[in-house]
């Protein structure tokens, strides 16, 4: 339910939350997908039995290095899974979490406790995980193709599904579902972040024109928006970082024999710190901060204002 809606018209608003989220999420993705690309294979570069990868020195290099050897195709690789997952994800993780917050408005008066965003934001997490798992999986498997590979590479999505199917088996498709239900985390300190930064926002502003809260919402503009997705995604990224790096480490295609480079998320525990130590796993996380800190700022400036958008056609009717 966007902020400021009444109970009354909760309802009404599901299906727009969707949109607004999907549309949000399609807009990020075209925009920053080659930092996404740079983010994937440093997660993975300093792995055991990982050669494929050239060894970036800097996520600069990493984009001069994919563009010269593979050109624009490789900046892009895995677009279509990217694109899909992350609109499906977002339209379904507004549209969970919307609905959350609806079921505990309806049990109290007033506003949610911090407490209950941040349940609202794990239910909605964890359901779009199972949803989303192979997409993510195979959109992994795609940014991790390069020319060096010793193994006949997938020609594209449907290739990569049908692949992993014959070759593995429909469990294969889970891979990381472990670290991705604990990546939940990270959505739930997001969004929680993002309505208490909000909420603070729309008092500083009522106070200085002088109107109360629920008038001060309708100030807030897009430079804000983009200010509270930010501030809200550094200390999400921060704090699950490494749950990302495991996840892309368990995802990667077995070796030419069949064998899986991680048995399960406890392995890439053990071997990332016994190899690498801390630093490990937080390989990447300089592109994944300059992917995701605009990433994040353009996502909720695209559903403040297509839920603007869908309000005033609404008023209008």
């Amino acid at each position: 339910m966007p902020p400021g809606t009444s109970m009354a018209t909760a309802e009404a608003w599901t299906w727009e939350n969707a949109a607004a989220g999907a549309a949000a999420g399609f807009t990020t993705v075209a925009a920053l997908h080659p930092l996404d690309v740079v983010r994937t294979r440093f997660q993975v570069s300093g792995g055991r039995g990982w050669s494929e990868v050239p060894p970036y020195r800097n996520t600069a290099h990493a984009v001069y290095t994919i563009a010269r050897s593979e050109g624009l195709r490789g900046l892009y690789a895995g677009f279509y899974p990217a694109v899909l997952g992350s609109t499906v994800s977002w339209g379904l993780y507004f549209f969970f979490y919307n609905r959350a917050k609806q079921r505990y408005l309806e049990r109290k008066d007033g506003q949610l406790h911090p407490v209950e965003h941040l349940i609202s934001a794990a239910e909605a997490g964890a359901l779009v995980s199972l949803f989303t798992n192979p997409i993510w999986l195979v959109k992994t498997r795609l940014q991790l193709q390069t020319p060096k590979h010793h193994t006949s590479g997938y020609s594209g999505f449907s290739d990569a599904l049908r692949t992993i199917l014959k070759e593995e088996g429909f469990l294969a498709l889970y891979r990381g579902i472990g670290p991705g239900l604990l990546l939940v985390t990270h959505g739930a300190i997001q969004f929680t972040a993002y309505e208490e930064l909000r909420k603070a926002m729309i008092f500083i502003k009522s106070r200085q024109t002088r109107t109360d809260n629920g008038g001060g919402e309708e100030s807030l503009n897009s430079i804000d928006f983009a200010a509270l997705g930010a501030g809200s995604k550094v200390a999400a990224i921060l704090l699950t970082y490494p749950y990302q790096v495991i996840r892309a480490r368990l995802q990667q295609r077995p070796g030419s024999d069949g064998t899986p480079k991680y048995l399960n998320s406890w392995h890439v525990v053990k071997e990332t710190a016994k190899f690498e130590g801390v630093r490990g796993f937080y390989r990447g996380i300089t592109s994944n901060l300059l992917k995701n800190l605009p990433a994040a700022s353009l996502t909720f400036v695209v559903y403040e204002n297509v839920i603007k958008l869908f309000k005033a056609a609404k008023e209008k009717t």
